[in-house]
């Protein structure tokens, strides 16, 4: 029986990063899952998982969780870099030690743990990254000002890493969610952002369950190595902005 390759994912203790590691354990693949909470991770009881306790912040930490995996099962052939923060509140009222936070997880964060693999990829001319952005990505929203200033980054990024890397076979994805069931809330800490968020939320009827962009991860992986869906762009039916 053919061995498959390692996933590895950031962010993997809650929310679209558990859910693309569930997904892929499922389909076979062994994974190493890199979160700060190790005891999340180990509840998941996935096989052939290796786990790390990890800031995206440290990158000498995720370098290191790549080497143990890669010791045990071989070179990392998809990357998720998932780790972020959502720390929303109106730019005005907002202290600035969030927007430090969030630009060195959501920016710092994810080329920290693309620099992990990326050269092994280009070597091998094999391997996928996969860029965690965000609607907020792709338009503005006046109470998520750095926010959407580093998942802007995250698409600059990726386009620039998506043409150097074209030549190497290694492709790019951009994941631009909407709103999905995660505990992405958690991270806001503004009660009246908080508020306006949940009751648009409920609006729309609710977010999208994180198991839906798991499973949409894992099919534009399993396509051909020379076929690249360069986005996803998930949202509820019913939203609107």
């Amino acid at each position: 029986m053919e061995t498959k390759p390692l996933v590895a994912v950031t962010g993997a203790s809650s929310g679209i990063g558990e859910a693309t590691a569930r997904a892929f354990s499922a389909a076979g693949h062994p994974v190493l899952l890199m979160a700060r909470r190790m005891d999340r991770m180990e509840a998941l009881g996935l096989p052939n998982a290796v786990l790390r306790q990890v800031d995206v912040r440290d990158r000498d930490a995720i370098a290191a969780a790549v080497r143990d995996a890669e010791e045990s099962f071989g070179p990392v052939d998809m990357m998720f870099a998932n780790a972020g923060i959502a720390r929303l509140a109106d730019i005005g009222r907002q202290p600035p030690e969030e927007w430090d936070e969030m630009i060195d997880i959501n920016t710092k964060g994810v080329m920290n743990t693309v620099h992990a693999v990326m050269n092994g990829m280009m070597a091998r001319k094999r391997g996928t990254l996969v860029m965690m952005s965000s609607i907020a990505g792709r338009k503005v929203y006046p109470d998520h000002t750095v926010y959407c200033g580093t998942k802007y980054f995250v698409h600059a990024v990726s386009e620039s890493l998506r043409e150097y890397l074209s030549a190497y076979d290694v492709r790019v994805i951009v994941l631009s969610p909407g709103v999905i069931e995660t505990e992405v809330l958690s991270g806001v800490l503004d009660e009246e952002t908080l508020a306006n968020y949940k009751n648009n939320k409920v609006k729309m009827g609710g977010g999208i369950g994180a198991d839906i962009v798991g499973d949409l991860i894992l099919n534009a992986y399993q396509l051909p190595q020379k076929a690249l869906v360069q986005e996803i762009c998930l949202t509820p039916t019913r939203q609107t902005y």
